[in-house]
């Protein structure tokens, strides 16, 4: 996955089975790809260790600022698509809500419950 976020540390906000899946949503980030990330939503298959799938919540570049302060990034291994601006993805809660969505429709698990752990 060559879009992959580079974490160097976060801290986990919040924990979700999506399915036999499991999803951590990861905030103050920092990161040695000089993206400025506010949300990470990582969704990891069962048995494996490493992601298939990240949503992101990234600073969007201050020229580009006019549709909003936040970029929402799709990345796995085929992909790296920003496909919403919107200063509401610095919001926890609406950017929970819809990474959630992307994910399930991504992995095709529209079909099974989120549960959030933690």
């Amino acid at each position: 996955m060559q879009d992959r976020p580079a974490i160097k540390t976060a801290i986990p906000q919040r924990r979700y089975q999506v399915g036999d899946h499991t999803a951590s949503l990861l905030g103050e980030i920092e990161s040695g790809d000089g993206r400025f990330y506010r949300y990470i939503l990582a969704l990891v298959p069962p048995a494996q260790r490493e992601p298939v799938l990240y949503v992101c919540a990234e600073q969007t570049p201050p020229a580009e600022r006019a549709d909003g302060a936040y970029r929402l990034r799709v990345v796995n291994a085929l992909m790296s698509e920003v496909v919403d601006t919107s200063d509401g993805w610095g919001d926890l809660e609406t950017f929970a809500e819809q990474a959630i969505k992307l994910g399930r429709q991504m992995l095709g698990l529209q079909q099974v419950p989120v549960v959030r752990l933690l």
